[in-house]
């Protein structure tokens, strides 16, 4: 088992995601459609001019099954008692939430947003996606207009929303307190009625921080900051010291086959033997994979094929990432070849850098996953090269990984890269001649 699966499959998962979700999106639309074509035949024989039937969005697992209460969220006792202590706080704190990629980081600050604002917390929760400031341009002007709307002096954690005063008002029978109750505001209390969420807020970089720490220094008392970060090293202290830090660890494997067997049973299905156990160890502490892969299979019916799980996750696998390398080694950082399309030849790139092409245009990797890919096939000992090799190349992707944090052009460092890679192959006899 061990030799069929790598050990670390969490790089490639963001191409895969994006994948699986453009293939269940078709299967999802074929439905639909199927549906609409029925619906619509039926009225035509019984001779009804009804209206054209309604398209209806099939919900994800994990949105149809996500948490509603802190209990049912798959974390530690010690991070589940702090969410419901800080959430019912009559004075709450700022938050960072901590923890590797989809063990319940944005579960667990929704159901926060859900306890302190009341049932009408979508209205005044804004979240902002840091990783995206990264690849593009203007990034700071962004950073200001979300926290200084139209770049008022007026300051978005600074308003007071009305939402503030409607917090015992009930939208729906299902719209339960996640703590089962609300919280307790002492006469004379002002609650809080706004929350900005920052999504991984590691790759805010110094100077955004430092912006975000002095904002937090005036701060009005309605508001309050929730930060996500995989990396609270990359935090500045001055925010980390002015938050209360929740670290969420990876989810345990007995964790995680227990969930997907909660999610087999409601869905009405029950996979064949191993099956689970498959999933859950290639997913390694990642419970949202984990749930995402099963809900593929469904979708395909190969819940009852225990050889299917490994077909379907082949693309997060470390091979395209040595074939990249492997191949610079050898020279082949460009190439050309001549194809047949459509009864026309035309001349298409080839080598190295076309796969590198291929997984960031194709599969959805960007920059940073394609980096981390690399260097799981460089530390993982896949490569059979010598070790002051394998070294120089490092410390060619370590260069490539600083380069890539100040360029707006992320293909040319990791070109350079490549470069680098053939030139190093040819010094030790890899290259072709």
């Amino acid at each position: 088992m061990s030799e069929m699966w790598p050990l670390d499959m969490d790089r490639g998962w963001s191409h895969w995601k994006v994948m699986s979700q453009v293939w269940l999106q078709g299967v999802r639309q074929t439905q639909k459609s199927g549906k609409a074509t029925q619906d619509a035949e039926g009225n035509l024989r019984r001779g009804v001019q009804g209206p054209p039937p309604r398209r209806r969005l099939v919900a994800s697992w994990l949105e149809s099954h996500a948490p509603k209460t802190f209990d049912q969220l798959a974390l530690p006792d010690t991070a589940r008692e702090a969410l419901v202590s800080s959430s019912i706080s009559a004075d709450p704190p700022h938050l960072l939430i901590t923890g590797p990629a989809g063990v319940g980081k944005t579960q667990s600050w929704k159901l926060v947003a859900r306890q302190v604002l009341g049932p009408g917390w979508r209205s005044t929760t804004h979240v902002l996606q840091c990783r995206d400031l990264a690849r593009q341009a203007g990034a700071m002007a962004t950073f200001e207009n979300f926290l200084r709307p139209g770049g008022s002096v007026d300051t978005l954690a600074g308003r007071l929303s009305l939402d503030a005063f409607d917090r015992g008002m009930v939208s729906g029978a299902d719209d339960v307190p996640p703590a089962g109750k609300e919280a307790v505001m002492p006469e004379g209390t002002l609650p809080v009625s706004r929350l900005i969420v920052l999504e991984d807020a590691d790759h805010l970089g110094q100077i955004r921080q430092a912006y975000l720490r002095r904002m937090l220094e005036t701060v009005g008392n309605a508001s309050r900051f929730i930060l996500v970060a995989r990396a609270p090293s990359r935090i500045i202290d001055a925010l980390r010291s002015r938050s209360r830090m929740i670290r969420i660890p990876g989810t345990s494997k007995d964790r995680i086959l227990q969930v997907m067997r909660e999610v087999s049973s409601r869905e009405g299905f029950e996979a064949a033997e191993g099956v689970l156990e498959d999933i859950a160890y290639i997913c390694d502490g990642n419970l949202r994979k984990s749930i995402f892969t099963l809900e593929m299979l469904r979708a395909r019916g190969l819940e009852g094929d225990r050889s299917a799980v490994h077909k379907l996750v082949q693309s997060t696998t470390l091979q395209a990432g040595r074939h990249v390398i492997e191949m610079a080694l050898r020279g082949r950082v460009i190439e050309w070849r001549w194809e047949n399309t459509g009864g026309r030849k035309r001349r298409v790139l080839a080598g190295a850098i076309a796969e590198v092409d291929t997984l960031m245009n194709n599969h959805g990797l960007d920059a940073e996953d394609v980096v981390s890919q690399l260097h799981d096939v460089l530390t993982g000992r896949r490569l059979s090269i010598p070790d002051d090799l394998r070294e120089e190349l490092l410390n060619a992707l370590a260069e490539c990984d600083t380069s890539l944090r100040r360029t707006m052009q992320p293909r040319v460092p990791l070109e350079r890269f490549l470069h680098r890679v053939s030139s190093a192959g040819e010094r030790h006899g890899l290259a072709f001649g």
